[in-house]
C-alpha cells in the first residue's frame, strides 16, 4: 500500500519539524524528506542561512589560480565572487561589489571573462580600481568628498581557506576551522595529493532541481541498477556498495569493482599492462585502486577517488528548484604530458558525459515528481544509507548543531558486525 499523500505545509517551521522527525528514524525505518523541503522557496532561504552559508562551500581549485593575478568569477547564493591569487601569493575570495555604487565589477553585458589574469580589478561604471588584495587603488574626482580615505573603501573579503588544494568560502564567518572539520576526510584522500593535480576535463550543467536532489543522487549507488544499468552497474554493482559509519562532517562510501574486474586489474598491475584511462597514481593500495571512493564533505562538496584521477563536482545552489553544476576531472600534472593525452581526454570525456547525463535526466525527473501534490514519503533501502546520513546532517544544522560521530562498525560491507 502506498504511503499517504503529504499534507500541505504552511510555513518554514512546519517543514523544519518534518525534516527533524524524518532524521530521527533509524535506517531500517527511514523515509524520504517531505517534498516541500525541495520545492519551497522560503525553506531554501532557511537552508541557505542555516546549512549553506554557515558551512564551507568549495568554489575552486588552486590550479585555476596558480599564478599571481589569476582570477575566477562566479556567483553563489546571491553573492558575486572573485577567487584570485594576489601579488603576495595569497588566495582570496573577494566580493565583486564595488564600494562606490554597488555595481558588480565583472557584470554581464560587458564581455568580462569568467576567468583569466589581471594586474588589478576595475569597475566599468566610474573606473574605481582595486589591487588584487581588494584595497582601493584609484578613484578619480573624489577629492571633494569630506573625510574620504581610500583605505576605508576596498572590496569586501569573505572568509576562505585552502584545503588539499581546494578553495572554500564560509559566508557567515562562524564555521569551525575547515582543517578541523575535514581532518579525517583529509587523511582518507591524502594518497591522491589533490593539491598537485590539474583539471583535465570540465563540463557545465544548468540543473532544474534542488541542490539536495544532486547530493542525494551523488552519494547513493542503489540507482546503478536503474539509471546506470549499462554504464556503472556492470563494473560496480549497487548491491555491493557500502558506507562508513556516520561522521559529523563528511560521508564516505565504497564502490568496489566486481571480482572479475579486480582480477583483471591485479593482472595488469603484476605485468605492467596499461589499462584504459589516465596514468595510474603511485603508492595507492590495491584496495584503493579497486574501488571508487565516494565522498560528500558537508554541506555539498562532492568528491570521488579513482586509481588514476579525482572527480570534483562544484555545486552552486541558486533557488529551491535550480542549481548550477560543474563536473571536473583532476589528474596528476605528469599525466598531461603523456603522448596520448588528447585521445585519453576525448575517450574519458565521452564516458563521463554518458553517466553524468544519466544523472541529470533522473534528477530533473525527480524534481518534476516532487512538485506533484501526489508525491509520497518513500521508504529508503539500506543501500541509500548516505541519504539517511544527509538527513541527519540537515536536521542537526536546522537545530544549530552537528551529528554525533557513530562509534560502531558499518552497517554493511566487509567490516560490518556479524
Amino acid at each position: 500500500m502506498n504511503a499517504p499523500v503529504q499534507p500541505a505545509f504552511g510555513n518554514v517551521e512546519a517543514i523544519r519539524k518534518e525534516v527533524i522527525a524524518a532524521a530521527s528514524l533509524p535506517l531500517h525505518r527511514a523515509t524520504t524528506l517531505p517534498r516541500h523541503a525541495y520545492v519551497d522557496e522560503d525553506y531554501f532561504q532557511f537552508e541557505s542561512e542555516t546549512v549553506l552559508k554557515s558551512g564551507w562551500l568549495c568554489v575552486g581549485h588552486i590550479s585555476q589560480v596558480k599564478e599571481a593575478g589569476n582570477f575566477l568569477a562566479l556567483d553563489l547564493l546571491g553573492e558575486p565572487l572573485v577567487i584570485l591569487r594576489d601579488k603576495d601569493q595569497t588566495v582570496r575570495v573577494l566580493s565583486r561589489v564595488c564600494a562606490h555604487r554597488a555595481m558588480d565589477i565583472m557584470p554581464e553585458g560587458f564581455d568580462f571573462p569568467r576567468s583569466g589574469k589581471a594586474a588589478l580589478l576595475s569597475c566599468p561604471y566610474h573606473r574605481w580600481t582595486y589591487n588584487l588584495d581588494g584595497s582601493l587603488r584609484g578613484c578619480a574626482q573624489m577629492q571633494n568628498a569630506e573625510g574620504f580615505d581610500k583605505k576605508d573603501w576596498g572590496l569586501a573579503e569573505f572568509r576562505s581557506a585552502v584545503w588539499n588544494g581546494f578553495v572554500f568560502v564560509n559566508f557567515d564567518g562562524n564555521a569551525p576551522p575547515l582543517n578541523e572539520l575535514y581532518g579525517d576526510f583529509g587523511k582518507c584522500i591524502a594518497p591522491w595529493h589533490a593539491q598537485d593535480m590539474e583539471i583535465a576535463i570540465a563540463m557545465e550543467w544548468e540543473c532544474d532541481f534542488n541542490w539536495k536532489v544532486m547530493i542525494e543522487n551523488w552519494m547513493e549507488s542503489y540507482h546503478h541498477v536503474g539509471a546506470h544499468l549499462a554504464t556503472l552497474e556492470p563494473t560496480m554493482p549497487g548491491r555491493n556498495t557500502w558506507t562508513d559509519a556516520e561522521h559529523p562532517h563528511f560521508i564516505r562510501a565504497h564502490l568496489p569493482f566486481t571480482e572479475a574486474l579486480q582480477h583483471d586489474l591485479k593482472a595488469a598491475i603484476d605485468t605492467g599492462r596499461r589499462l584504459p584511462g589516465f596514468r595510474p597514481l603511485d603508492a595507492l593500495s590495491f584496495e584503493q585502486q579497486s574501488e571508487w571512493g565516494l565522498y560528500l564533505g558537508y554541506p555539498c562538496f562532492m568528491f570521488l577517488t579513482m586509481r588514476d584521477r579525482l572527480l570534483w563536482y562544484r555545486l552552486l545552489p541558486i533557488s529551491a528548484e535550480r542549481c548550477r553544476l560543474e563536473t571536473m576531472t583532476l589528474v596528476p600534472r605528469a599525466s598531461l604530458a603523456d603522448p596520448d593525452i588528447a585521445a585519453t581526454i576525448e575517450a574519458e570525456t565521452r564516458m563521463l558525459r554518458d553517466f553524468h547525463t544519466e544523472d541529470m535526466v533522473v534528477n530533473t525527473a525527480v524534481q518534476r515528481g516532487l512538485r506533484s501534490s501526489r508525491a509520497v514519503r518513500g521508504r529508503l533501502s539500506h543501500l541509500e544509507e548516505p541519504i539517511w546520513l544527509i538527513q541527519r546532517y540537515l536536521a542537526a544544522r536546522a537545530q544549530g548543531s552537528y551529528p554525533a560521530r557513530a562509534e560502531r562498525a558499518p552497517y554493511s560491507g566487509p567490516f560490518a558486525r556479524a
